[in-house]
């Protein structure tokens, strides 16, 4: 654990992206403490940026707080990234785990189901899903985990064919441990370090599917989404700029830190990357 912590402190850029990272959960968390709503008319329409302390990000052509849209936005971004990731880990692991160690028809079936799913666009599909079960946090947070999960099922299904030949595999099963324990104690910890690594750039992706989502008008109504206050402001643009240079900023910045931090990990988590007293 301490050469993992020493190569990924040696990578400034993973460094800052995790600092920009732990920037924007704790605005997300001290949110509702600071801010009532961000549905709240607080103060006159439109104050340009810096202009007015207790709204130094400007207001809206309603007069609400962007600062607020924002910190409330934060929220919204990370729960969408992180619940609808873990999601479709979950059931890219099972199906590329399964399909990697029986192989043979189990494979064959499995990844044909696999590549249905790839090839439909991403983003039609999540618009498509979120339309018919009509938007809300869960419809977006499920349609991203079901257009997110093939590539980790085959990344995790190509880490299960290399390492099931591998001594230790064999010789598990030689001395008859289940199936079960083979999978999970001696195949699935050694094939986390990739998966780890692709889980970051999938949290990037459903931040910006979020987003789109949100843009198009798909986004849960109840709930303040960066996606949702570019898309209200693209009628502004020339009056009000600073109402879509604010959330896309945030955007930039949060899926920026997330691609810096995977680019850190999976530099650190690298086995070729490692001294050898480490």
């Amino acid at each position: 654990m301490s050469g993992f912590i020493r190569r990924y402190a040696s990578n400034y850029a993973a460094v800052a992206g995790l600092v920009i990272l732990l920037l924007v959960i704790v605005i997300a968390l001290v949110a509702p403490f600071v801010y009532a709503s961000p549905w709240d008319m607080v103060a006159a329409p439109l104050i340009p940026p810096f202009t007015d302390a207790a709204h130094p990000f400007g207001t809206d052509m309603l007069g609400r707080d962007i600062t607020a849209g924002l910190a409330w936005g934060a929220q919204m971004s990370l729960l969408v990234g992180l619940v609808s990731t873990a999601v479709a880990l979950i059931f890219g692991i099972i199906v590329g785990s399964i399909a990697g160690y029986f192989g043979g028809l189990i494979d064959d079936v499995l990844m044909r189901f696999t590549e249905f799913f790839q090839t439909i666009p991403q983003l039609a599909m999540a618009v498509v899903l979120v339309a018919v079960l009509r938007p809300s946090i869960y419809s977006i947070m499920g349609a991203i985990a079901i257009v997110a999960w093939p590539p980790a099922a085959r990344l995790v299904r190509g880490e299960f064919l290399s390492l099931r030949q591998r001594e230790f595999v064999q010789a598990s099963i030689v001395i008859g441990q289940p199936t079960r324990r083979v999978i999970f104690s001696q195949i699935l910890p050694n094939a986390m370090a990739p998966v780890i690594v692709s889980a970051t750039f999938m949290v990037a992706t459903a931040i910006l599917t979020e987003a789109a989502l949100s843009f198009l008008g798909l986004g849960d109504r109840n709930m303040m989404s960066w996606g949702f206050m570019i898309g209200a402001a693209r009628t502004m643009i020339r009056q009000a700029p600073w109402m879509i240079i604010w959330p896309g900023l945030a955007i930039l910045l949060t899926v920026l830190s997330i691609n810096l931090i995977g680019g850190g990990l999976s530099d650190a988590l690298n086995p070729h990357m490692r001294k050898p007293d480490e």
